[in-house]
């Protein structure tokens, strides 16, 4: 299979920004510069506020570029599941606020002349299996009662896909992610935002004056704070067991041009699939997106979740072409399926999050600095306590019980021996678990046979890391934490990397040692 590739990678507009050199004071820090993060910068700096944006990588290098970029507010966790959970008006208020965001995403990309392909679009869900009918005979009049115009079809108009029985919701989009997050932050930008890539965020204290501490040692003081960064990196416990981090995969085929209009499609299989065309220029691309499990927790086969997306698309689009890229992403599932947005639970007033994109990441992403924004302001939102991230839903406890025991269950990982036994026995371009006295290591050789040794303990909450050989990364399988070969945080909630370590002399596991 070709090379992993994000699609929307390739888009311009990144800017020449420049990392964070100083000190500074401002009304408002943001840290991430995802969609979560540039949508409350753009918000609060639109409505008078001065704004201070910082983030790791750079604008749009984190999960954002790694979505299949839908938008809907036709929930994949379902909404006679969320009239359970969240009660009747819950669940009206979920469609309401994700249809809020799509209209915030539709206008702003108008208002700004955003060339980020917007376009409203029928998504349909559609029953995996023949038993799966009786899910839409339940979901059809719980989504008619959270105020949505569904309907049930015997099959989808789409003469190249084959669905079956169906529920057909209008007036959901599609776009292009980067694209319109590069305008939208340049328009906060506009605005009066000062942004910081390359700007990583060491610790956050709240109080009547709130202060950010970077990694490079400057500080920046706020009235408030807002942590927009895929999952809290500021909260090494709380919200952390409300959240599971999975890995979803996505794989892009040639389509002929014009056979396919824009749709979206999703099923009822758990893990389910997920479905878009995007116009190209000759071609098509379709993408098809599903295989999730949690991170850390994946097939020993790394390629086995792109094999089994192209045969089960396969036995549906015959019409599919060639493979031209694929991707994995990160998703953050909160177990009540409402994302948390607000008030950081134990912490001072003035420090917000934005985490748990359950699948619908852009839209809670938008929605979430429309929120925040609203709340920093004092304005009174009808969205507040459904996603208030301090709730807590009786109807969640089962989910939640068994999300933590999988946690608990991670960590017998100490009590199992290594992979190897020896540093000598992992091979070039080759991984492994390596057990030093009652340590571990995470040990990777490359392909020139240079020795990449970290300590496998996650600095977060003491997890041992697996490697992930799609990825190329250390995961861990507690809370999601995300590392490169050298021991560099990709994903938190870790904030802090691998410990490297430098072998001093001669000798393989037992040679004497330094942290360095």
């Amino acid at each position: 299979m070709n090379a992993a590739q994000e699609l929307w990678r390739e888009a311009e507009g990144r800017g020449t920004r420049t990392p964070l050199t100083a000190s500074t004071t401002t009304d408002v820090c943001v840290i991430g510069g995802g969609i979560s993060g540039v949508t409350t910068a753009y918000e609060l700096a639109r409505h008078g506020a001065r704004v201070v944006l910082i983030e790791a990588d750079d604008v749009g290098g984190g999960e954002t570029a790694r979505t299949s970029a839908h938008l809907s507010n036709a929930l994949d966790d379902r909404f006679h599941v969320l009239e359970r959970l969240h009660g009747g008006e819950g669940a009206r208020l979920a469609a309401a606020s994700h249809g809020a965001a799509i209209d915030f995403i539709e206008a702003a990309s108008r208002q700004f002349a955003i060339p980020c392909d917007f376009a409203r679009v029928d998504g349909f869900l559609f029953a995996h299996e023949a038993a799966a009918i009786a899910e839409l005979d339940q979901e059809l009049p719980a989504a008619q009662r959270a105020g949505l115009a569904v309907e049930a079809l015997p099959n989808s108009p789409a003469t190249w896909f084959t669905t079956g029985p169906c529920l057909r919701f209008p007036h959901q989009a599609q776009f292009h992610p980067l694209r319109y997050l590069f305008g939208l932050a340049r328009q906060a930008e506009v605005f009066g935002v000062q942004i910081y890539p390359g700007t990583r965020a060491a610790s956050v204290t709240g109080g009547r004056s709130t202060e950010v501490v970077t990694s490079d040692g400057h500080r920046i003081t706020a009235s408030s704070v807002v942590v927009a960064t895929n999952v809290p990196m500021n909260d090494r416990l709380r919200v952390h067991t409300y959240l599971e981090a999975y890995r979803s995969y996505v794989v892009a085929f040639a389509l002929p041009s014009g056979i396919a209009a824009p749709a979206l499609f999703w099923d009822t299989a758990e893990p389910y699939h997920y479905v878009r065309v995007v116009a190209g220029e000759g071609e098509d691309l379709l993408l098809v997106g599903g295989e999730d499990h949690k991170t850390g927790q994946g097939p020993a086969d790394a390629e086995e979740p792109y094999r089994k997306l192209e045969q089960w698309i396969r036995q549906r689009a015959p019409q599919c072409g060639e493979v031209r890229r694929h991707w994995s992403g990160q998703i953050i599932e909160p177990v009540d399926g409402m994302a948390l947005i607000g008030r950081n639970p134990l912490d001072a007033d003035n420090v917000f999050i934005i985490a748990g994109d359950s699948g619908n990441g852009l839209t809670h992403g938008t929605l979430g600095g429309l929120l925040i924004s609203d709340l920093i302001r004092g304005k009174k939102n009808p969205w507040e306590e459904l996603y208030r991230p301090s709730r807590f839903r009786v109807g969640s406890t089962g989910e939640y019980t068994r999300h933590n025991v999988n946690v608990a269950g991670q960590y017998a990982d100490w009590l199992r021996s290594a992979d190897v036994s020896s540093l000598d026995e992992v091979q070039a371009g080759s991984s492994a678990l390596v057990r030093n006295g009652l340590s571990k290591w995470a040990v990777h050789r490359d392909e020139d046979g240079r020795l990449h040794i970290c300590s496998a303990i996650c600095p977060h909450l003491g997890g041992l890391v697996r490697w992930n050989a799609g990825e190329k990364t250390w995961d861990c399988p507690c809370h999601g934490s995300r590392f490169a070969i050298d021991g560099s945080v990709l994903n938190g909630p870790a904030n802090a990397p691998l410990t490297p370590i430098s072998l001093v002399g001669a000798g393989g596991v037992g040679a004497r040692i330094a942290f360095t």
